[in-house]
């Protein structure tokens, strides 16, 4: 009986749910259903408004590689770090208060800085790296510091020659800033597995060597104390070095906030490198790339002399609009890039003798006319390549330099030093009272620079010694000579000749007048 109660149950509640299925359906299909018009009518569709859509734009990103100015592009790949220290909050308020400063190392910067950013990216290194050159040598390609380093990378004779950068009488590549920079990333590399991988004791090890930070490492490790950077016990000059190169990545990442603008730096190529596979005269390369000889040299600051090494290398960075011009000129004059002079041995002559007549290299000349010794004759004729134009045109070349160097005024006069055998910085700084750091500032040097015999020096001095310098001017009479003037006022002839320019004057006037710097307590004038 339950049984059947709970059946009849289920089937009375089906068919209340069919029931009200069907009504509802009758009334969402039925407008109107009436016993006077069973007419079924479908509701009339009213139109809805279209819902606006928002389009949502995507935001333009810009990669580094994109931006217009290479200063940004390394500021959005800056990924060492700044921390909190004295020292950096020390050179970051040092650059801010000499913007000057960072305004002429941009422009020195400027033909260098995208191929230096450029080889670093591919490298896959840290973009800090492309400001190392400003705490290096403020981005001076022909910097020449007193510890013998040369170049944008400040490699040290020894450095250079380990990395492949060669240096003679020619050419010096630790001033060549394609083979330079390629060097010094290799020398960072080596760096950073050295350190694994810690970029602040691979670039300190950059300034003071790699045993230095070692050594500074496994003796914090032996006190107990730690081995960042900050913490390690270093040389002064090493101490500050990190630093400065951190408190420039914070100012070129932060211009804005620091309220400093650096030049913009065109992010687009500025140089090319090209071979022209032979020696050139630096005049003439310049004239088949369309510029004057002081700019070729400014961006090629290896070539020592007037012409790019006899042996090699031979590449040139060139801007990169005359980089074409010149390699097709450079191929329609083959064999045409230096002039030779022939020249016939005299009395006296020898091949060390000559050279240094004509600007030159006694390998050059043997290579030049097939001679295997040093053997010559008198009346012999012998081809020597020789510039085409005269030496000042090469403005930047070393010796252009190093008398630009010499002529800057240190003292209240100048005597000048011949280098005779036994000769050394030490020894000649001792016998006139100067200090050796600045004899050799005064010469271009580092004061661990040999010296060569016949090599001139320029002392400057203030009254020391009890000499009382006047300056004196001399008027030429009628059988005068140097010698004569020289021995009347007790200095030397090449003095004379220093202080006059007078060494392309064979012969004195009657009535020139002569500029001397004479000591008044020898002589009476």
């Amino acid at each position: 009986m339950r049984v059947k109660t709970s059946c009849l149950l289920a089937l009375l509640l089906a068919g209340c749910q069919l029931n009200q299925t069907a009504e509802q359906t009758t009334q969402n299909d039925v407008e109107v259903n009436t016993p006077q018009q069973q007419v079924t009518k479908k509701k009339p569709t009213v139109a809805s408004k279209p819902v606006p859509v928002e389009r949502v734009v995507e935001p333009v990103v810009i990669t580094p590689q994109e931006q217009e100015d290479v200063w940004q592009r390394i500021a959005m790949q800056l990924t060492m770090g700044i921390p909190k220290q004295k020292s950096v909050d020390y050179y970051r308020t040092w650059y801010l208060k000499h913007p000057s400063h960072l305004q002429k190392v941009a422009e020195r910067a400027q033909p260098f800085l995208y191929l230096i950013t450029e080889k670093i990216e591919q490298r896959g290194l840290p973009l800090e790296l492309a400001l190392l050159p400003i705490v290096e040598s403020a981005f001076d390609a022909f910097a020449y510091s007193h510890g013998s380093a040369a170049g944008l990378w400040q490699f040290v004779p020894a450095t250079g020659k380990m990395y492949g950068l060669e240096q003679n009488f020619w050419y010096d590549g630790r001033r060549d800033v394609d083979a330079s920079t390629d060097a010094a990333l290799t020398y960072l590399t080596n760096l950073s597995k050295r350190f694994d991988g810690d970029w602040q004791h691979a670039i300190a090890a950059y300034n003071s060597g790699g045993g230095r930070v070692s050594s500074a490492i496994r003796k914090n490790k032996s006190l107990g104390k730690p081995i960042d950077f900050f913490s390690l016990d270093l040389p002064e000059e090493t101490s500050g070095y990190v630093p400065k190169l951190l408190a420039l990545a914070d100012i070129i990442a932060n211009q804005e906030k620091y309220v400093i603008q650096l030049p913009a730096i065109a992010n687009k190529p500025v140089l090319k490198l090209v071979d022209p596979q032979e020696q050139l005269d630096l005049a003439i390369a310049a004239k088949y790339a369309g510029l004057d000889v002081k700019e070729l040299q400014s961006y090629n600051p290896a070539y020592n002399q007037w012409a790019t090494a006899p042996n090699g290398p031979f590449q040139l960075l060139l801007p990169v609009d005359k980089a074409d011009n010149f390699l097709a000129n450079a191929a329609k004059h083959r064999g045409e890039g230096m002039k030779l002079v022939r020249y016939k041995v005299k009395s006296g002559d020898s091949l060390s003798v000559i050279a240094a007549h004509h600007n030159t290299t006694t390998k050059v000349i043997q290579t030049a006319n097939n001679l295997s010794g040093n053997a010559i004759r008198v009346g012999q004729y012998l081809m020597i390549p020789t510039s085409v134009k005269d030496e000042k045109a090469y403005v930047l070349s070393a010796n252009n330099r190093l008398q630009k160097t010499q002529s800057i005024a240190r003292g209240k006069y100048k005597l000048t030093h011949t280098v005779a055998r036994g000769d050394n910085l030490w020894t000649i700084a001792r016998k006139h009272n100067v200090s050796t750091t600045s004899l050799a500032k005064w010469n271009g040097m580092g004061p661990r620079d040999t010296l060569s015999i016949g090599q001139k020096l320029v002392i400057w001095k203030n009254n020391t010694d009890g000499a009382i310098i006047r300056t004196v001017f001399y008027k030429v009479r009628n059988g005068d000579t140097l010698s004569a003037i020289a021995s009347k006022f007790k200095v030397k002839t090449a003095d004379i000749v220093k202080w006059n320019d007078l060494s392309n004057n064979k012969y004195l006037k009657p009535g020139q007048n002569l500029k001397l710097y004479v000591d008044v307590t020898k002589v009476s004038v």
